[in-house]
């Protein structure tokens, strides 16, 4: 687990630091100088701002003048000149509101010059705190970022202005944090098979999905049940589509649940769901399981009687409110899915307020899948897994993380843990399928062997 800083907690252990301000400002601004000598040369403009976060860019020209770069100083407003580096020291980590009119200018002057930009600890126009953006924001090329990243680097919007972070260490030490960014090191805590195992001791995963048409969805959940190491998995589906899951799935237990005549499962399934789920540790609920009123009678009347870990996806998500459980119960929402479930109509400009509001709402874990997955419990830290490609933007690999995460829950994991561990083994997943362009979900599943056999841990979460 990586801290992830807020301007409060990164005001707090500036406080807690021994040695001057100006002695953080000296290291501040000598680490910014080094990543423009080391990586961008030529001409050097630095924009600063009034407060810290400019003294932090006066002393990264001092720096680089010191080291014989052609260097112009902005002090807020002015003309850039011709450069071939930007170094945006103009708004720090105290900044949350819109920038005003004449810095928003200036701010559209910096990103629209062409050259390369550096942003200091975080990029103008970006809420440190939370990743939200108000009015006018920098594109950094890469953020260099004091003592710990921030939480505005690595949730959205904020992380897709950062470029690629830097961590310098400039003696500052985090201290307590309500983020956190999980890493690929969470892997080691997934238990693994052993000589003792059996296919049940090893995880047992009971799939409730399926519709005709939408047979796919619970496949795909099943088999990264059994890729993630499941040693058990069950697909409990509508009775008319058990033929497709028998031709095309091998490995897996099928079951068949009383349906209405077009096929979509009746509230009446819930006993022989309840009957299936005997031999299981986890259940997945929702892969194509299709949206009528009486799917979602299904759905609320099994999370009240089922005494299982659940993770609830996809359709069974749709229209669905509030229900008291006694076993964890984790939601998998995208920022449309979460939208609905809360009644809003944005989700994005706000990410960690909706997932925690939502994880408060539903007394559950909730994962808001994206290139920066968020997933929040009640009372508990937020976790923020950011390995996640453009390449997961294709139908079916919200199934697939559906079945991992089903895997650690039937492994005995906790739920936020579980939840956190799987969204790092799928987004690893995607970055090590190759290719990156026309991936489908299902190249996902042989990607989550080496995945879960250690491949791709040198890769890190921030870009």
């Amino acid at each position: 687990m990586i801290p992830l800083l807020t301007a409060d907690e990164t005001r707090a252990a500036e406080a807690r630091h021994d040695g001057s301000s100006d002695e953080l400002m000296e290291r501040a601004g000598a680490a910014v100088a080094q990543l423009v000598l080391d990586r961008f040369p030529g001409r050097v403009t630095v924009v600063c701002g009034r407060g810290n976060n400019g003294g932090d860019g006066r002393v990264a020209a001092r720096v680089l003048r010191e080291a014989k770069r052609d260097v112009t100083v902005v002090e807020e407003l002015g003309e850039l000149g011709d450069p071939d580096v930007v170094v945006d020291a103009l708004l720090g980590i105290g900044f949350h509101d819109a920038p005003r009119e004449d810095v928003a200018r200036m701010i559209e002057r910096i990103n629209g010059c062409g050259a390369p930009i550096i942003a200091v600890d975080i990029p103008s126009g970006v809420n440190a705190s939370t990743g939200e953006i108000p009015g006018a924001a920098i594109r950094a090329t890469a953020t260099v970022t004091f003592g710990a990243p921030k939480v505005g680097l690595a949730v959205g919007p904020g992380r897709f202005h950062a470029g690629a972070v830097h961590v310098a260490d400039i003696g500052l030490a985090p201290g307590e944090h309500a983020a956190s960014l999980v890493d690929a090191s969470v892997l080691d805590s997934v238990p693994r098979k052993d000589h003792e195992s059996t296919k049940y001791r090893a995880g047992a995963v009971l799939v409730v999905g399926g519709s005709p048409g939408l047979t796919g969805a619970p496949m795909l959940t099943a088999l990264a049940a059994f890729r993630a190491d499941a040693g058990y998995v069950a697909v409990a589906a509508p009775e008319s589509t058990l033929p497709v899951f028998e031709n095309r799935l091998l490995e897996a237990v099928k079951r068949p649940l009383p349906e209405d005549g077009a096929g979509r499962l009746l509230p009446r399934a819930v006993d022989a769901v309840l009957a299936a789920a005997e031999r299981a540790d986890a259940v997945a609920l929702g892969p194509g399981l299709g949206r009528t009123d009486g799917t979602r009678d299904f759905v609320r009347l099994l999370l009240e009687q089922l005494e299982l870990p659940v993770v609830v996806d996809a359709d069974a998500l749709w229209r669905l409110e509030p229900v008291r459980r006694s076993a964890p119960t984790v939601l998998t929402p995208h920022a449309g899915e979460l939208a609905q479930l809360l009644g809003v109509r944005d989700v994005d400009a706000h990410r960690i307020t909706s997932v925690e509001y939502a994880a408060t709402r539903f007394g559950a874990v909730v994962l808001l899948k994206g290139a920066d997955t968020l997933v929040a419990a009640p009372r508990r830290g937020l976790l923020v897994a950011g390995y996640g490609t453009p390449a997961l933007a294709t139908a079916g690999t919200g199934d697939v993380l559906t079945g991992v995460i089903a895997a650690f829950l039937a492994k005995g994991m906790d739920a936020q843990l579980a939840a956190a561990a799987g969204a790092i083994a799928h987004g690893l997943a995607s970055r090590i399928a190759e290719p990156q362009a026309g991936l489908v979900a299902s190249d996902l599943l042989p990607a989550l062997r080496r995945v879960l056999a250690g491949e791709g841990r040198d890769l890190v979460p921030l870009r």
